[in-house]
Formats: structure tokens, sequence, C-alpha cells
């Protein structure tokens, strides 16, 4: 190889950078002597132009060669230094000087030759930098390395590569399924066949990791993987990284069940509904079975205390996972007072407290299987968590809970008898309140006795919700009452209505003051909608406004007011926004009343419209609220036909009402609805012809008399003669008086129904006063005398003047009654 181009450098196992390094070599006195292809391209010299020559000619600084430290030896040794290329380049290199000692080529004193392998050296920095990178990566005791080869046998692996127990001793040349669940092993080396055939790295793909001697749960494994190729492209292996990522994955699961848990509780107002939602959101992430027990107190609104035993009686209110059915439910179980977190690792089960406020309101349980591992302090510091987020909901559904009671229970105590027996109609009234959490509405019912037989029904919606609206309902219940009973037509009784609801809405009010935390539209309590958020074609009023309205409640209604006369049969009614009522007849038709609405009450300025129907005896009235007719899931036409129908049954227009109403109602559960239900079933009476008896009267005091010997002889024919003389005495001060300040016409007409009504009618506007007469006085006791000989007196006006009428109650007696 003298003066020649070498074929190639000698490997060397112990050189970083032997099999790709240039190499030349020089004899005893550091001549080149061969010179290897390599060498020619990092110099840019060929093998001709360098052979011969030193080797310290080739560095940029000829003095500056780097000897051998001390004596020629028989070991190698290592330098840098600057050479100058055939380009006239400057160039660092590092270098590795091999002693050659072989057969014939030295002598004790030394080598004979010496063979010198060149690199640049960056890439003998990055040579090393990799051996480093390789040689510690292989000592990490927290991540787990293996190199595979093409087959996927183990080739390499460090001493952790699975903190797992069960692994052999020795792994090379061994397969995954040797040691790891058949399961596993083929999920972790399909995903490296993919990585060999693709060459696309996989990333931190989490597998779980069983061994074959210790089962058990297993770990979690990342596994991160990329190909291995030779220079010239050939693939002859994987190296694959495990890292353990157990307890990130279980803390990932159990902050997502916390998540979970914080969004499903708390969804209902309802004591009940919290307490099954929490069970619910436990199972199957934190356990197969949990059991949720709330204090009984919790239930009425209450907060528990325990009893003088230092007890708190617990129902078990909600029980989820498996045999869940087993669990008893409804029953009554002894429980201290103040429960503690406590964790009991056989059976593996935890209980935490159910605590808001200070107050103790129940516990929840959790238990797992035997097929599942344990529970860990912080499986139970995630079961606290989540029973305190679960104890706020539980203690705003218990305080709503009171908060909707009282307004119920308002609400109830402002609304008639549900059910009442008149002269004129038969009644039943039904209330159903939604389950919301705006609270109770102000709808309400009414059936108010009128003059001569007649009733009025009333049908109420105020706008809004809460105690607010349930307020408003009871003022405008009175309201309606008075103006009945002053004997308004219902058209004008509706504008007077209309007026105070005007009033009501401008009355400032003071600003709400805060509640809290928990204000009004906090966690602690049910915010107040607007009540419009629902169209309807029977609209409730605007709650628009200036931004600088004081009110917080707006004040608006709607109303239908309804007035029938069992004598002639006649049912007259107004409407301010309300649904029409439906009417059943006796041979079981129903239509709705083609009444044109009005404006709802708020919206003044505006007439009523008044709709007059006949009815025959028997026929069905039903007045309700848009809450029967209107639903989250239907609209208005499906819930006026579902309610058409429901009337048409056969049989329903002689079913007993309260049957027939509970049947009405009972398909609309409390929680599916959108606002609250009131209904009022009447079937109306009539007067049989035989029962009235009018006479006109001339304007002329002689007159008085026959209407006396007139009423007296209609008395005898119903045998009512215990009646006469009262009656007699009546009939001649109010004819009189008609006679007297109204002149003529007069008419007098006396009404045998549940009472003897007498009713004089004139044209006159003005309204008879009762006044106390002087002893000087030659007149003004006749009403005095009236009101004291009878029972109820008054009078109406009409569309031609007025009419003053008197009542008696009837002796018992088969014949008075009405039909």
């Amino acid at each position: 190889m003298d003066g020649k181009t070498l074929p190639g450098a000698p490997g060397h196992n112990g050189l970083p950078f032997a099999d790709s390094a240039a190499g030349a070599l020089l004899d005893t006195d550091g001549l080149i002597i061969g010179w290897t292809p390599a060498a020619e391209e990092l110099f840019a010299l060929p093998a001709e132009s360098v052979c011969g020559r030193p080797a310290r000619e080739l560095l940029a600084d000829p003095a500056g060669w780097p000897g051998p430290p001390g004596e020629y030896r028989m070991s190698a040794w290592y330098g840098e230094t600057v050479v100058r290329t055939g380009r006239g380049e400057e160039l660092g290199i590092a270098f590795q000087v091999l002693p050659l000692t072989g057969t014939g080529a030295g002598t004790s004193a030394g080598p004979a030759r010496f063979f010198v392998l060149w690199a640049p050296a960056g890439t003998v920095a990055r040579w090393q930098q990799d051996q480093a990178f390789t040689r510690e990566l292989f000592l990490q005791d927290r991540l787990g390395l293996a190199v595979f080869d093409a087959e996927l046998r183990l080739v390499r692996t460090n001493t952790h590569l699975l903190p797992y127990t069960g692994l052999l001793p020795d792994l090379r040349n061994r397969r995954l399924g040797d040691f790891l669940q058949a399961p596993d092993a083929a999920a972790i080396e399909r995903r490296l066949r993919e990585v060999l055939r693709t060459g696309q790295p996989l990333i931190l793909a989490e597998e779980t990791v069983r061994t074959i001697e210790d089962p058990g749960d297993g770990v979690v494994m990342a596994v991160s993987a990329f190909r291995l190729q030779a220079p010239d492209g050939q693939v002859f292996g994987v190296t694959a990284l495990f890292t353990d990522v157990t307890e990130q994955r279980r803390s990932d699961e159990r902050l997502a069940i916390l998540h979970h848990a914080t969004a499903a509780v708390g969804r209902s107002l309802s004591v009940t509904g919290t307490g099954e939602e929490l069970a619910a959101v436990l199972v199957p992430g934190l356990a197969d079975l949990a059991v949720v027990e709330i204090a009984e107190a919790v239930f009425t609104g209450e907060e528990p205390a325990p009893g003088e035993d230092g007890l708190l009686p617990l129902r078990r209110t909600a029980v989820a996972g498996e045999r869940a059915a087993e669990v008893p439910t409804g029953t009554v179980v002894p429980a201290d007072a103040d429960c503690a977190p406590a964790l009991d690792a056989s059976p593996a089960s935890m209980t935490a407290p159910l605590r808001a406020r200070g107050i103790f309101l129940g516990r929840v349980t959790v238990r797992r299987g035997p097929g599942r591992p344990g529970y860990a302090p912080a499986d139970l510091d995630l079961l606290c968590e989540i029973a305190a987020r679960a104890a706020l909901a539980l203690d705003n559904a218990r305080r709503y809970t009171r908060e909707h009671r009282a307004a119920v229970g308002l609400q109830r105590s402002l609304l008639p008898p549900s059910q009442a027996e008149t002269v004129a109609v038969t009644t039943s009234g039904f209330y159903l309140p939604a389950d919301t959490a705006t609270g109770v509405g102000g709808d309400w019912f009414d059936v108010i006795p009128l003059s001569s037989a007649r009733v009025a029904l009333v049908a109420g919606d105020v706008v809004g919700h809460g105690l607010g609206a349930t307020a408003t309902m009871g003022r405008l219940r009175t309201a309606v009452r008075t103006l009945a009973d002053l004997d308004l037509e219902p058209d004008e009784l509706m504008v007077h209505l209309d007026d105070l609801v005007s009033q009501l809405r401008d009355e400032p009010s003071e600003p709400e003051e805060p509640t809290g935390p928990d204000g009004p539209d906090g966690p602690g309590g049910p915010g107040r909608p607007d009540g419009l958020d629902r169209p309807s074609r029977f609209t409730r009023p605007d709650e628009g406004g200036a931004h600088g309205d004081q009110r917080a409640d707006p004040i608006g209604a709607t109303c239908l007011y309804a007035v029938y006369d069992p004598v002639s049969r006649r049912c007259a009614m107004v409407s301010a926004g309300h649904p029409p009522p439906a009417v059943a007849g006796p041979d079981g038709t129903v239509a709705y009343v083609p009444l044109n609405p009005g404006p709802p009450l708020g919206v003044n300025g505006l007439p009523f419209e008044v709709t007059e129907i006949e009815l025959a005896p028997g026929s069905l009235l039903a007045l309700y609220t848009d809450g029967l007719i209107e639903g989250r899931d239907t609209d208005l036409d499906e819930g006026m036909a579902e309610l058409r129908r429901r009337l048409a049954r056969p049989g329903a227009a002689a079913a007993p009402l309260r049957e027939l109403g509970q049947e009405i109602i009972s398909g609309r559960p409390a929680h599916q609805l959108a606002d609250d239900v009131t209904l009022l079933l009447a079937r109306t009476h009539a007067v049989p012809p035989g029962n009235t008896a009018v006479w006109p009267v001339a304007a002329d005091p002689a007159a008085v008399a026959r209407v006396r010997q007139d009423a007296v002889r209609q008395l005898h024919a119903w045998g009512l003669e215990e009646l006469a003389f009262t009656t007699e005495l009546v009939l001649s001060e109010l004819v009189t008086n008609a006679i007297r300040h109204a002149g003529g016409p007069v008419e007098v007409r006396l009404i045998r129904a549940g009472a003897l009504t007498c009713e004089v009618s004139d044209p006159s506007a003005t309204q008879p006063r009762m006044r106390r007469a002087l002893l000087t006085d030659e007149g003004g006791r006749g009403l005095y005398l009236v009101a004291q000989l009878t029972t109820r007196w008054g009078s109406r006006y009409t569309r031609y003047g007025k009419t003053i009428w008197a009542e008696q109650p009837i002796p018992d007696d088969p014949q008075a009654q009405s039909s």
C-alpha cells in the first residue's frame, strides 16, 4: 500500500468513528505511505499528491503537529488539529493514531507503522453525543426502553422495561407474548408492526399491560416507537419506549368523573331528583354500587337536626349500579348526625357526608365488586369533593322545596274550594303547580254566586312565577270578586279590571335587595323568568319597557269572565287574552266557544267584546289556563285537540266532575309542565219555567196592591205561604220606590231557585241608597226594612236601566228544588 490509495480504513471496536473516517498510513518518520478514498474526499487531495510527504505538511500550522504524549507507545492516542485542504480551506478535524505492531511490522523499540483516522471535529462530537445519549437512555429507571429486530424479538432492553412484577430475568430473543398476557402483547405488537411497515412513529399510545404470572389489574403504559434503518435504507428493527401513566390515567378518570358530576348534579330542584343524579353519576366510573341516603327533614324543606339520642333518621333515596334492586329504598335507617368520610378496604367501600353550610343533609356510600381494585385515598378525596358539590345542589333543592311548598300553600289558600254546588252550576276545580325552578305561577279560578240565581265563572293567569305572581293573583281575584259583587256587565267588569292592572303596572317598587351569594339567580335559589318565552295566540302582555324600570316583576295577566243565568240558560263571557272555554253538550259534542279575545289585562285603551251562547241543561263548561294545553313538547293546537278528545269520550258529559278532571290532568306530570295547570269544570243547571213569575207594572201607585195580590197567589201555588207577608212588604217598598223615582215601565219577577228572589226593574240608572232616617222624617225607611227582612239585597245595572233584588231563604220543600 506504499504510495498507493488504500482500499479502505480498517475497523476498530474501540473507535467511535472508525467505520466511516478517512485514513492514512504513516511510517516511523511520519511520511504518508497510504491514503484512503475517504481521505481523498475529506482533504480534497489525491493519493499521488500526498504519498511520500510528511503528514505534518497537511496541517495549517506544520509546527503544531500533535505528536504522541511522551514516548511512542503501543496504545492509540487522540487529538484535534486544523488542516488545510486542497481547496485552500482550513478544517478542524479530530484524529486517532493507531500503532501497527503486526508480524514484521516493528521492533521492540516501537511500532513500525501508524494508521491515522481523520474525521471532521463536528462529526466526531456528534458521534460522541449519540453514544452518550444511547448509553444514558438504557440507564434510565423511569423509562422502559426496548430494541426489537424486524421479527419483533427483543434485542436489548434496559433494566426497567416495565415497572411490573412477573418479568423474565433475561429478555433477549424473547417476544412480548412470552411474558405478557396474550391480548396485551398482541395489541402492542400490532402497533409495532405498523411502525415497521409505514415508518410513521408511534407517539404515546396507551395500552394496558399485564404479565402472565401476575395478571391483576395491570398498569397503563404509554408506548412510543420509531423504526430503525441502516444507511442504505434497510429496515432492521424498531425501538419502543414504555412510560407508566397508570396514575395519570386514574387522575384523568377522576377528573372526568368530577366534571361529569358537577354538570349533572343540580340540574333538578327536586330533592329526590338530586339524589338520583348523584347516584347515577358515580356508577360505573367510581363504583359498582352507589347508595344515597338523605335526611327525612330535607324532603319537607327543613334543616335536619339529630334527635335526643344523637341520631338522625335517613331515607335511602337513590340506588344505582349492580344489584341495585336488592337494596331497599324508602326505608329509614339510623345514622350518626356528624358522619365523617370513611374508607373501608374490605369490602372495597367508601362513605362521604353530604354537608352544606355546616348542615349535615345525608351521606353517600359507594362500593366496588370483587373484580375491581380497592379504593385509594385519592378516590376518597374525589368522593368527598363530589359529595360537597352535590350537597350544595341538595341544599338548594331543600330551600326551593320549602319556598315551593309555601308558595303552593299560599296559592291554594287563595283559591276557592275545589268543589261547589249552586243553583246554576255544579263545579269542580283543579290546580296543578309545575315543578319548575321558577316557582308556582299566578293561575287561579273562581266561582262567584251572583244575584237572581246567576253565577260567575272565572279563570285567570298572572304573568310570571313565584311569590310575586301568587300575591298578584290574590289581588286580582279579590278585585274580580269585588267588581262581580257590583253586578257589572262582563265587558264593563273587564274594563275596570284592566284599569286596575294598569295602575299596578305603574306603581313604583323598591329595588330588590340582594339576598346574599345565593341571590335570586344564584345557586341558592331559582331565578325569575319573564313568563313570555312561549308564543301563543292568546298573548300575555309585553313586559318590555325602559331599561330604567324599577319593577323587577312586571304585572300582567289574562282572564276569562263568564256569567251563566240558569233562568234564561244563556252564558255571556268576555276574554282578556285568555284561551276560549270548551263546551261539551249532553249529546257528547264538544266545541270551543268562538269568542273574540281582547288584549291581555294591562294593555288598556281597547274594548272587550262579549260573546253570548245558550247552554242546554247538563252542558259541561271547561275553563282552563294555557298550562293545560301547552307544554314543553306540545303546542297550542295539539293541546286543544287533546282536551277536546278527553271531553268527547263516551260518558264524559255525565261523568262525575272530580273523576273527569283527574283524568284530564293525569296525563300532565308536574316535571313535564312548562306552566301551572288550572282547570274549572262546571255542569250547568236550568231553572224550570214554572219556577219564575213575571208581571209588568203600570207607573201608578195604585198598581202596588195588585202586585202584592199576584205575588201572594204565586207563593201559594209554590207552597211558600210562609214567605207571603215578607214578600208583600218587600215588593211594596221596591215597587213604590220605582214608580215614585223612575216612572215606568216597571217589571216584577219572582224566582224560586235555591232562594226566593224578588226583582223590580225600572228604566232609571240611579242606584238606590240606604240611609238612616230621622224620627221626624216621613220616609226613607224602605230599603232599611228590605235589608232587615231579607238575607241579601242589591241592585245591578242593565242595558235598559237597573234591577233591584232581594233574597229570602226557602223553607225545606222538595218542590222548591230546581232541576
